[in-house]
């Protein structure tokens, strides 16, 4: 299957879950990833059948659901794959390399179901290797998404920060691409020049609702974050909140596919 619209960032690109999401965007004409911040497994799969055909990746909190059950997780993530989904699970790792190989195991067994992880890199660069090796164990693949920017309010990922974890995470192979804060667009132009084309930039903190959210969540613009060099914006309260789920999700669609062309 070839890209037209991502050229030669497809074309030269050798990790297969970052070609992955190149095809299914491209097939959907969405960068929405959908944060499904629900809370019950009913809420997931109803939000799921709703949007699926808008949005290119499922993120997940596995543990923000109150009567989580390996069955019927596994049983949601199928239906995620059935609908051409790459399932995300927002994790944050932080640990050394060791405890976070054993964390993609325990009672979630995320290395079992998730594509997709996010990390810090405090801990340094051995904690990419320690999820790879998670996957690994089970005879799976993955890649990770390391932490450069947050859209909160205050926090301490300052640019300093943003360019090690970036020179640490460019050249690994386990590593799709870096979280930048979607709040901020001169914020996403720094990060896209250290990044450069090899690796992908996903943001949070974006809502055709500009503006402040609760407890210190910013919001900008997802056109300008786009067009600044995000490659897949996060939407979490923008659809699951809507009245209208799919209608929000297909909006946020239309405003990411259009915006990437223009870019």
């Amino acid at each position: 299957m070839g890209c037209e619209a991502w050229g030669q960032r497809y074309a030269s690109c050798n990790d297969p879950l970052t070609r992955k999401y190149m095809e299914i965007s491209e097939k959907k004409q969405s960068l929405v990833c959908l944060a499904a911040d629900k809370t019950t497994m009913a809420e997931m799969f109803s939000l799921l059948e709703k949007v699926a055909p808008f949005i290119s990746v499922l993120k997940t909190h596995v543990d923000l659901i109150d009567d989580w059950n390996m069955d019927d997780w596994m049983r949601f993530c199928k239906l995620a794959n059935e609908h051409d989904l790459l399932v995300f699970e927002d994790r944050k790792f932080a640990d050394i390399g060791k405890i976070s190989q054993r964390q993609m195991g325990g009672v979630y067994n995320i290395r079992k179901w998730a594509d997709l992880v996010t990390s810090h890199l405090i801990s340094g660069p051995d904690i990419v290797d320690g999820l790879q090796k998670g996957w690994a164990s089970v005879n799976r693949s993955g890649s990770v998404l390391l932490l450069a920017q947050m859209s909160s309010r205050g926090n301490l990922l300052l640019p300093e920060y943003c360019g090690d974890v970036v020179k640490l995470g460019r050249t690994h192979n386990g590593v799709l691409g870096f979280i930048g804060n979607g709040s901020d667009v001169e914020g996403i132009k720094f990060l896209k020049n250290l990044v450069g084309e090899n690796k992908m930039i996903w943001t949070p903190g974006v809502n055709i609702s500009v503006g402040d959210g609760e407890l210190g969540q910013r919001y900008g613009d997802p056109r300008e974050a786009i067009l600044a060099g995000s490659d897949c914006i996060i939407i979490g309260s923008g659809i699951h909140q809507s009245a209208d789920p799919a209608a929000a999700a297909e909006e946020y669609a239309k405003v990411s596919w259009d915006a990437f062309c223009e870019r």
